[in-house]
């Protein structure tokens, strides 16, 4: 468990994860260019020790472009272990007998110690500055033609009936004290917004934990309070402290926090942004965040991320949300091996999912299951069905399952008119369209004509087992001339 974003860099140099620049750089295109760079080679976290024209200030990018660092972070070998945590106290039956009652009440109180722990300052109050002025952060400009500097990767804390929400959202710089939130609207902080007037208090959080940045992009569904999904994350509660210029609790070992707030009638043209799917979205209206005060540590690192073609730093995340959320996918539809959701697959754009098929028109049932789940699911565009035995990470596979197992009249399945994601350059009108779903299971006798799948071909093993040597001197002779 990190305590803040400089034990992690520690952590990343010390195995060799971290390389330092020093020569002078400027976040617009220079710095967004270095890492976009580093990501397609597949390289190291890189911080930047001198930032042209924003002196005090380090940057630091690609945190996340391996598994082996998100692993890292979060403190787990695996990490569907992080999804189990959350899905403990509810994965057991009820409590009947007094006995079960009290174990009941101890796993409630075990998930009490990932709740934040309210503390009175933190480093994020070193310096406080009534006076803000935005353009001091050295928010990117990623691409030429982006409308301007963006925070791309600023923790959006709102609250909602005392309920905690924390999202990464596009944000763009627009003045000294204004900055327009590109809030989706299939967005809990748009949902917010939806039901508000005026200027709803907001913080835009820059750097901290691990474990809580990472958080920020995970699908949790509402009414779940993110610090306390942030807490089990990282295995122990995130360390808050209360505003200087609103009632919210914030990050206190962040490396800075804007305070402020969202003026929900207030609509201003946001974009062109260079986004994931490798164009330029155009952007739209969407409401401007006022500051009233930034808080900052006396030294503050920026974190900042690039978007673009895959594969980013972005895909290790998608990957990430893929493994944690396996389990809760799988306690909810127990026919659910394996999940796959491929890297140049834009994250919500193909998911390849197995499931151990019982009945007809069990990998229908489960396509549409997974579309009527929340913000996780919901949005995938195309998603694959393969029986359990079909490796869901190894696309040979799920080709062979493909070209052996569908009739593209009986398996395949369009669903006009449907919510997708607004960023999505396929649909015809930015967040509707329609999606796509393919059953690539063995047919039982009922979806095949009323005849019984074909017997699939194996080796006689006595056959195998005895030709095993031959078989390994011949492999041999070949790797010894190679």
């Amino acid at each position: 468990m990190f305590s803040d974003l400089r034990d992690f860099l520690s952590a990343l140099e010390e195995r060799g994860w971290l390389a330092r620049v020093r020569e002078p750089l400027s976040p617009e295109l220079e710095i967004p260019e270095v890492l976009r760079q580093v990501m397609y080679a597949r390289g190291p976290a890189v911080l930047f020790e001198s930032v042209r024209g924003f002196p005090g200030w380090r940057v630091v990018g690609n945190l996340f472009g391996s598994l082996e660092r998100i692993r890292l972070a979060l403190g787990v070998e695996r990490l569907e272990d992080v999804g189990r945590r959350l899905l403990a106290p509810l994965a057991s039956p009820p409590p009947l007998t007094l006995t079960e009652k009290f174990k009941a009440a101890a796993d409630l109180f075990e998930l009490g110690k990932y709740a934040p722990r309210l503390v009175r300052g933190g480093p994020v109050k070193e310096v406080v500055e009534e006076r803000p002025n935005l353009l001091s952060i050295p928010a990117f400009k990623t691409w030429p033609k982006d409308a301007g500097r963006y925070i791309t990767y600023g923790l959006l804390v709102t609250r909602r009936e005392g309920v905690t929400n924390i999202g990464v959202y596009r944000i763009q710089v627009v003045n000294e004290s204004e900055a327009i939130v590109h809030a989706m609207v299939h967005k809990r902080a748009a949902e917010l917004f939806g039901q508000s007037s005026g200027c709803v208090e907001a913080a835009i959080v820059i750097g901290g934990d691990p474990a809580l940045l990472l958080s920020g992009m995970m699908p949790t569904p509402y009414p779940l309070d993110e610090y306390l999904f942030a807490g089990v994350l990282r295995g122990g509660g995130v360390e808050v402290t209360r505003g200087v210029a609103t009632d919210l609790y914030i990050p206190a070992r962040a490396e800075a926090v804007v305070e402020g707030c969202i003026d929900v009638g207030d609509l201003r043209k946001e974009g062109p942004f260079g986004d994931h799917y490798g164009v330029y979205d155009p952007g739209g209206l969407y409401p401007v965040f006022k500051a009233r005060a930034i808080l900052r540590r006396e030294d503050p690192i920026y974190y900042g991320t690039v978007v673009g073609k895959p594969p980013l730093e972005d895909a290790y995340m998608g990957k990430a949300v893929e493994r944690i959320f396996l389990p809760i996918l799988q306690f909810l539809l127990p026919e659910v091996v394996d999940l796959n959701l491929p890297e140049y697959g834009l994250f919500q754009g193909v998911a390849v999912v197995s499931i151990r098929k019982r009945y007809p028109g069990h990998g229908k049932k489960v396509m549409f299951a997974l579309w009527g789940l929340g913000h996780m699911m919901s949005l995938t565009k195309i998603i694959i069905v393969v029986d359990h035995d079909v490796n869901v990470h190894d696309f040979n596979e799920v080709l062979f399952a493909l070209a052996q197992r569908v009739d593209p009249q009986r398996d395949v399945v369009v669903v006009p008119g449907a919510h997708v994601d607004v960023l999505d350059t396929g649909s015809p009108i930015p967040g509707y369209g329609s999606k796509l779903g393919i059953d690539a299971t063995r047919k039982l006798p009922e979806e095949y004509g009323g005849r019984p799948w074909p017997e699939e071909v194996a080796p006689d093993p006595e056959v195998a087992k005895r030709v095993r040597d031959v078989v390994a001197e011949v492999l041999g002779r070949v790797a010894s001339r190679v």
